[in-house]
């Protein structure tokens, strides 16, 4: 079976398919991407937020190092990661809903910060946690987001695949 091949659709459940594969990587974004959520609406300190996060379901199978990485770093550098969105954001950032921001700010931290992941990788990464947990055409707001910051903050891996 493939790294996210699908299982048989729960019981209960007709034609929704369960994915008990995920990475994890993409555990740690999800988990990230909750306690990021938690934080706007309750701002306090991350530690606490961890600690709720860490008593998830499943938390044990994710990517500690990454979570840590990407709810510590997206807490802390929030003014430079929106200071970077700003530019190509059609709206206010106080007009974003929560979970389109805090994807918005997964993406950009693993663009500016993770260079182990390849660029493309992160915005896909960010269009399937908006897909999963955003709003109905929210994934392609933070598609074109992103794709337009990438160059910004991966000039040259973007024009070696461009290149190609």
């Amino acid at each position: 079976m493939s790294e996210h091949t699908p299982t048989k659709p729960p019981a209960g459940k007709p034609g929704v398919l369960r994915d008990r594969t995920k990475s994890a990587r993409r555990r740690a974004r999800e988990f990230a991407l909750q306690g990021l959520y938690e934080w706007q609406l309750n701002p306090r300190d991350t530690s606490a937020i961890e600690a709720h996060v860490r008593e998830q379901d499943e938390f044990h199978k994710c990517d500690r190092v990454h979570f840590d990485a990407l709810l510590h770093g997206c807490v802390a550098q929030r003014e430079s990661l929106d200071a970077q969105l700003v530019k190509f954001l059609d709206r206010p950032l106080d007009e974003l809903s929560p979970i389109e921001h805090a994807v918005l700010w997964v993406g950009t931290y693993e663009l500016a910060h993770c260079m182990d992941v390849p660029y493309k990788v992160a915005i896909n990464e960010a269009v399937e946690l908006a897909k999963s947990f955003g709003g109905t055409d929210g994934h392609k707001y933070v598609n074109g987001v992103l794709d337009h910051l990438a160059p910004l903050l991966r000039a040259e891996e973007v024009k070696a695949q461009r290149q190609r």
